[in-house]
């Protein structure tokens, strides 16, 4: 058995839950849909990821995000591009 932290304090509080179990229901019925690209959500950690944002928004108990990567503009290719004809 793993070892639980004692403290009891929950780290989401139920408000969170509820908006990701709504967006994961919003992704399996086709309809949630990505910032502002407006795509449609196909991806399980982007679901959760959208519903914590949208508790996060609402006030709900969620811990902060973390500063991890940050995403640019674009894509990055992967090198240079070469032309076909020699």
């Amino acid at each position: 058995m793993a070892a639980r932290k004692s403290g009891g304090r929950r780290k989401y509080g139920k408000a969170a839950s509820k908006r990701v179990e709504s967006a994961m229901r919003r992704r399996n019925k086709g309809t949630l849909k990505s910032g502002r690209s407006g795509k449609t959500v196909k991806s399980r950690k982007q679901a959760i990821a959208i519903g914590l944002s949208e508790a996060r928004k609402k006030g709900a108990k969620v811990p902060r995000k973390r500063g991890g990567r940050k995403s640019s503009g674009g894509r990055k290719s992967g090198g240079r591009k070469r032309s076909s004809s020699r």
